[in-house]
């Protein structure tokens, strides 16, 4: 599905600037710390991070997304470890990251969202960060983006659920107007997440 809906495009389907997320959450983006960005897509948010100074690998699946990711990048001048494989089904890099983020990875339901989150929570060193990024369910009236599934949606329970253990540094449901690409266009109802694994 997703190889299908970037290819059909000309265009960054999701534009090319980073998630206002990434933005908000600027600061935490630490010079040559290393990241992983799970499901990059186009690379907007890869190469945005490595433009901030971070070593960062970038996992997606469909292969024309990816070739667009390092269009961006070379356009850019940065550098991204850009790996082909599905994140559901293949093997993670071993590597265990000081940042990992998912943003607008919500393609599956509860089953798969319990295998994404604890593949996220294991390349994640300790002290490391965990940062997610998506819908909740009132998106559904929005219709602005995202799946047409209630159930693919995050809530602070379900989050809270999934990195019980974690010092959870910002969590926050909230409204804002979102404008990337033909993709995600509209007032959008988001939740954001900031977790430190623990040290032990």
């Amino acid at each position: 599905m997703w190889e299908e809906r970037f290819s059909s495009s000309n265009e960054y389907v999701f534009g090319k600037a980073p998630a206002q997320f990434l933005l908000d959450h600027q600061a935490r983006l630490t010079r040559g710390h290393t990241a992983l960005s799970v499901a990059d897509g186009e690379g907007r948010n890869s190469v945005f991070m490595a433009q901030q100074g971070l070593d960062v690998t970038a996992l997606e699946f469909a292969p024309s997304a990816i070739v667009r990711a390092r269009a961006l990048a070379d356009e850019l001048g940065v550098s991204v470890d850009f790996q082909q494989l599905d994140i559901m089904a293949d093997p993670w890099p071993d590597e265990q990251f000081d940042l990992v983020a998912g943003i607008f990875i919500q393609f599956v339901g509860p089953d798969g969202r319990r295998v994404q989150f604890q593949r996220m929570k294991d390349a994640t060193k300790p002290g490391g960060l965990v940062m997610l990024h998506g819908y909740r369910p009132e998106q559904l009236e929005y219709g602005t983006g995202g799946p047409p599934f209630a159930q693919n949606m995050y809530t602070e329970v379900i989050l809270r659920a999934a990195f019980v253990g974690w010092e959870i540094l910002d969590l926050r449901e909230y409204d804002r107007e979102v404008q990337e690409g033909s993709g995600h266009s509209g007032m959008s109802a988001l939740i954001d997440l900031v977790a430190r694994k623990p040290m032990d």
